[in-house]
């Protein structure tokens, strides 16, 4: 089976490192992304730089990047300015972001998910043109409220159905998630909602997401998320532990005899690369307000 990997070190893997990576080194790290053959590149946030100073480049980067034939940049946002700001800098491909946690979304974009949810309809009908999709945090587990039900989920997952976004990412925040938690919470929605894509976005605290990815596929999910060197994490979740590592899941599902497109050899080195440049990158002024 072909998997399909989006790699996200240089947004999720960097926002909770307190380091400033070079716009440069940024983009050294997407070339050598691109070299391994990973064809899906999570390359900024345009979120706020003084909540997120790691972020505070995102428009340099975007507009910087090469146009390699076959490669797609994406960009998150959380908000309409987010959108705005992205779809400025030349985004072409963005994720909208929101919570499936009422105290998560208070935490992380500052407002209620029903308000977050409608702000994102209004700036996506802008700009028609703009490849959106989604992406739910905490949608299996919340540091604020336990458990989530699927139902609550799901209510997220058909708004962003309502605005004609129909692929959507389902995050698992903290990495804490049993598997059999994440795969009874995709069911749900995927039985509810059988007419769009999904994907996983796997955190790893019990270095149980392996197994969750191997389930995923086996149940019909060929696309995830994941950053080199397992970096990354949620520095408005409490407990969050760092992404599924790039080049372990590559391991895993090439062992499993599924296909990925990308060179073991040549992701070793964009993992030492970004091993490097995270740890001679000058120190982030962190806002206390985090």
């Amino acid at each position: 089976m072909k998997v399909d990997i989006t790699d996200v070190f240089l947004r999720d893997g960097l926002q909770d490192e307190p380091v400033i990576v070079s716009t440069a080194h940024k983009l050294e790290i997407a070339q050598a992304l691109i070299a391994a053959g990973i064809k899906r590149i999570e390359a900024a946030s345009f979120v706020n730089p003084k909540r997120i100073p790691q972020m505070a480049d995102a428009a340099e980067v975007i507009s910087s990047l090469p146009h390699v034939e076959g490669i797609a940049y994406t960009s998150l946002a959380l908000n309409g300015k987010g959108i705005e700001r992205a779809v400025e800098a030349g985004a072409t491909d963005i994720q909208v972001v929101t919570s499936a946690s009422q105290a998560h979304s208070t935490a992380n974009a500052g407002q209620a998910i029903e308000d977050a949810l409608a702000g994102i309809a209004a700036s996506v009908s802008r700009y028609p043109e703009t490849r959106f999709f989604a992406g739910i945090s905490t949608a299996f587990t919340c540091p604020f409220e336990g458990s989530i039900d699927p139902e609550h989920l799901l209510r997220v997952v058909r708004a962003f159905s309502d605005m004609g976004i129909k692929d959507v990412g389902l995050a698992d925040t903290l990495g804490t998630t049993p598997t059999e938690k994440v795969l009874a919470s995709l069911n749900h929605v995927r039985d509810a909602e059988p007419d769009l894509t999904y994907y996983l976005h796997l955190h790893n605290a019990h270095h149980q997401a392996l197994a969750t990815a191997g389930a995923a596929v086996s149940a019909g999910v060929v696309r995830f998320d994941s950053a080199l060197g397992g970096y990354g994490g949620c520095p408005f979740a409490p407990g969050a532990h760092g992404n599924i590592a790039t080049e372990e899941l590559v391991r895993y599902l090439h062992d499993a005899g599924h296909e990925t497109g990308i060179d073991e050899d040549r992701l070793a080195d964009a993992v030492r690369l970004a091993r490097d440049v995270v740890a001679h990158s000058p120190a982030a002024l962190l806002d206390p307000a985090r």
